[in-house]
């Protein structure tokens, strides 16, 4: 099996197709290869080559997509195959419990058999900052209610505004913010759709991070919008704000060249979407997260590429219904969902 892990396309292959693809490790030209394969009948090859072709392993030259795959070099195969093959996933919803790991669901907590157990002393729960942790939940219910813009301002400022500046000695003046970043690479970058927010008018925007400023893009935000992005989250289609996270993976690869690297990525999107919730929750917003991306759409949308940048995560918030302490998946399905 040949897989090209850019366009997501591959096939069955025969020793030919994998000869013929290292041969054309460098450009060359059909006249080139029918000399280099002299030894195959001239139809056999132009049929494997149009293959080869159709099924996105080869191109030709003028033809190039430019997508700049190229540009993880230092990266791949590990985390550009991992990258580029989990985008635009065809997400299913509503899987029985199970269903896929064929077995009953395995237990929460790890026990180590034979250890000697210690009891440690009580939690402490006085004071905000555990109030904030204990209320934190994904709401998926939401009131019609605009959410106030110095909360929304309050809300980007505190999770991806720029707080800092060090001097780190052969690093020069790096950038800090209240989550962790790689290296203080200072990755990601956070867009915001707007469609209830209280004198702000509804668009897709750019949250400045230096400036603490909303440059827009465009001025539409729609509920279809966010269920256009978020596949399969139908609930999370009245919120009154969508973030979307990016990853810049140039101001990674300047400092690691090695794909591990990648993995730190992730992690960091992880730190400031948590960063993110507890900030909606101290702030009484109802906060959600979603992994569920319609990837190209979205970069198409943000203007990305998809390759030096690329839509990592999904945030958003709602203002709360009245009467409730957590609002969950609405409907039959309320008892599926964890907390």
């Amino acid at each position: 099996m040949l897989y090209n892990y850019e366009t997501s396309s591959g096939t069955h292959a025969t020793p030919l197709a994998v000869e013929i693809l290292d041969y054309f490790g460098s450009p060359r030209t059909i006249a080139q290869a029918q000399r280099r394969f002299a030894h195959y009948p001239r139809r056999s090859l132009a049929r494997a080559l149009r293959l080869l072709e159709r099924r996105g392993l080869l191109e030709r030259a003028k033809r190039r997509t430019g997508r700049g795959v190229a540009a993880w070099q230092m990266w791949n195969p590990s985390a550009g195959f991992f990258h580029f093959s989990t985008k635009d996933v065809a997400f299913v919803a509503d899987e029985p419990d199970g269903a896929l790991a064929g077995g009953k669901r395995p237990p929460a907590v790890k026990r180590v058999e034979g250890a000697v157990r210690v009891s440690l002393p009580s939690v402490r729960e006085e004071g905000e900052l555990p109030r904030v942790l204990l209320s934190r939940r994904t709401w998926r219910q939401f009131a019609g209610r605009a959410v106030p813009l110095d909360g929304l301002a309050t809300l980007l400022g505190l999770t991806f505004g720029m707080q800092d500046t060090v001097t780190w000695p052969g690093g020069g003046r790096m950038r800090l913010r209240t989550s962790p970043s790689p290296g203080a690479c200072q990755t990601l970058e956070a867009y915001v759709l707007a469609c209830r927010v209280q004198g702000l008018q509804r668009g897709l925007y750019h949250y400045a991070a230096d400036r603490h400023e909303l440059e827009r893009l465009t001025s539409t935000a729609t509920r279809r919008q966010i269920l256009a992005y978020l596949p399969t989250q139908h609930w999370y289609g009245d919120a009154a704000a969508l973030v979307l996270i990016t990853a810049v993976f140039p101001r990674v690869w300047w400092r690691y060249d090695y794909p591990r690297a990648y993995r730190a990525v992730l992690i960091e999107a992880g730190h400031f979407c948590q960063t993110f919730l507890l900030t909606a929750t101290w702030l009484g917003l109802a906060p959600f997260c979603s992994m569920a991306l319609a990837d190209s759409r979205i970069e198409r949308d943000l203007g990305i590429d998809g390759v030096t940048e690329s839509v990592l995560y999904a945030a958003g918030v709602g203002v709360r219904p009245p009467g409730v302490d957590w609002a969950p998946t609405p409907g039959p399905k309320r008892g599926r969902m964890s907390r």
